[in-house]
Parts: C-alpha cells; sequence; structure tokens
C-alpha cells in the first residue's frame, strides 16, 4: 500500500515460537546475510550464528517465504519506518526479533522489559524410547548482548495506560524464577523494592477486580484506548510520546540463600 507510511510490529504477550520463524520475520525487515542471532554454549556443537539467508529458515511449500514478501512488497518493508512494541510478555524469539532490529537499528523498541528467555533447549536421545531435554547454550543478539535473565530494553520506555503501570509489578521474568539460568555476563543483585512493588500492584489488582468490566484499566491491546500502540503511532507521526518516567531497567536479581 503505497499510502503506508510506517508499521508497528506488536510482540507484546508473545511467549515465543521456532527459532527459523523469528530469523525469517526479522529477514523480512533487514538487510540480506546479517546477523540476526548467535547461541553459545560449552561444546562447538551449540556454537552457531544465524542470519538472513535462506538456509536459516524453513521454505512453505517448497518455496521460500522471505523471498515471495520481498518480492510482492518490493522490499517496501526494508526501509519503512518501524517501531516495534515489547513487554514482559515477550519471550524467547520474539526476543531474538526485538534484538536484532534494535542492534541493527532498524526499528525503534518501545514499551518494557521483555521477559529474558535467553536459553537454548536440546533435546538429546538415550534410547528408543528415552530422551533427555537439557539446556546446551544462551541466545545472544548481534551485538553480543545476552537475553538471558535480563530480556531486551526498549529504547522508550511506556507505562501500561496514561496514569500509570497497573499490574506491571505483578509480571513474572526470567530472573523471577527460582534457580534460573545466569545471564552470562552480568553479576546478579538483589532488588529490595521489587517486593514491595508487588505488593502495591496486588492492592491495585485488588481495586480493580471490583469495578465493572467496561471500567477496568487496561484495555484490549489494539484497540482504540491501547495507550501504548497509540504512543507508537505518535513516534511514526513524529508527534509528542509520552514515555515512563517510572520504569527503569531490571537488572538480574540473585536470590538470597536458604
Amino acid at each position: 500500500d503505497p499510502a503506508l507510511k510506517g508499521l508497528v510490529l506488536d510482540l507484546r504477550n508473545i511467549p515465543g515460537g521456532f527459532l527459523d520463524a523469528g530469523v525469517a520475520v526479522s529477514a523480512a525487515f533487514l538487510p540480506e546475510n546479517v546477523t540476526v542471532v548467535s547461541t553459545n554454549g560449552q561444546i562447538p556443537s551449540s556454537r552457531s550464528v544465524y542470519k538472513t539467508t535462506p538456509q536459516f529458515w524453513r521454505p512453505v511449500a517448497g518455496q521460500d517465504p522471505v523471498a515471495q514478501f520481498n518480492a510482492k512488497t518490493k522490499g517496501y518493508f526494508k526501509k519503512i519506518p518501524l517501531v516495534v512494541l515489547v513487554n514482559e510478555g515477550s519471550a524467547s524469539a520474539s526476543e531474538i526479533v526485538a534484538g536484532a532490529l534494535q542492534d541493527h537499528k532498524r526499528a525503534t523498541l518501545m514499551g518494557s522489559q521483555t521477559f529474558g528467555k535467553g536459553s537454548v533447549q536440546t533435546v538429546r536421545q538415550l534410547g528408543p524410547d528415552t530422551a533427555l531435554k537439557i539446556t546446551t547454550a544462551r541466545y545472544y543478539t548481534p551485538s553480543g548482548r545476552s537475553i538471558q535473565a535480563k530480556g531486551i530494553l526498549p529504547d522508550v520506555m511506556l507505562d501500561e495506560t496514561a496514569e500509570g503501570n497497573v499490574f506491571a509489578a505483578l509480571r513474572t521474568r526470567e530472573a523471577d524464577l527460582e534457580k534460573h539460568l545466569s545471564n552470562g555476563k552480568e553479576a546478579e543483585k538483589k532488588d529490595p523494592e521489587r517486593e514491595k512493588a508487588r505488593e502495591e500492584a496486588l492492592k491495585k489488582l485488588e481495586e480493580e477486580s471490583k469495578k465493572p468490566l467496561a471500567e477496568r484499566r487496561l484495555p484490549e491491546f489494539g484497540s482504540e484506548k491501547d495507550f501504548q500502540l497509540q504512543q507508537a503511532l505518535n513516534r511514526l507521526k513524529g508527534m509528542p510520546v509520552k514515555a515512563s518516567t517510572t520504569l527503569a531497567e531490571r537488572k538480574s536479581e540473585s536470590k538470597d540463600k536458604d
């Protein structure tokens, strides 16, 4: 559509998917033969680099889906202004896409820090009917950032609503899980304010649950009342954006030992 002046790629609450699909989505917006993601583990077979070339995604009905898309759109989506929306529910493959587009400066990321699921699982066959699934590596963005237990930090942090964050403190991230795999690059620190914020958010949740459905603060994603989407559209239009004044990067947190 020649009238299309910009695009919002909404990856909020996308918990993941196939790695090759994430590479293919990235390739729709990036130049050919650039790195999307790499993996690194203790053994050589766990070390790989995935690029925007057809060998790294599956054909559909015998055809290259990315080549078909680029031919149909005449490569328009490789240069159109792009905003990517992410939140704490964006994990795994969606973090790979977001990290690649951010590192290559192809898109502006807006929203909140992502989940931080940056580990690679491999199935090892032990016998005819037995297999073991183990973690073998971590995912790294093109610039070498580890996604694990940290996630992707947006360029512009956004609250959930115009009034602020209602339930963000209640959302679980990889770093909140017991015995999670560390980031591998950054030391973990205890966040003493985390539990306090969760208690305050629980009180807000109780208050919100008492209201009629139409009065609750969090609207449906994609609707006219979707605050974050409206800020993304404002960014594309060159209009003022209401960035968060309270959100900050969540460092990887250590757990107290028993």
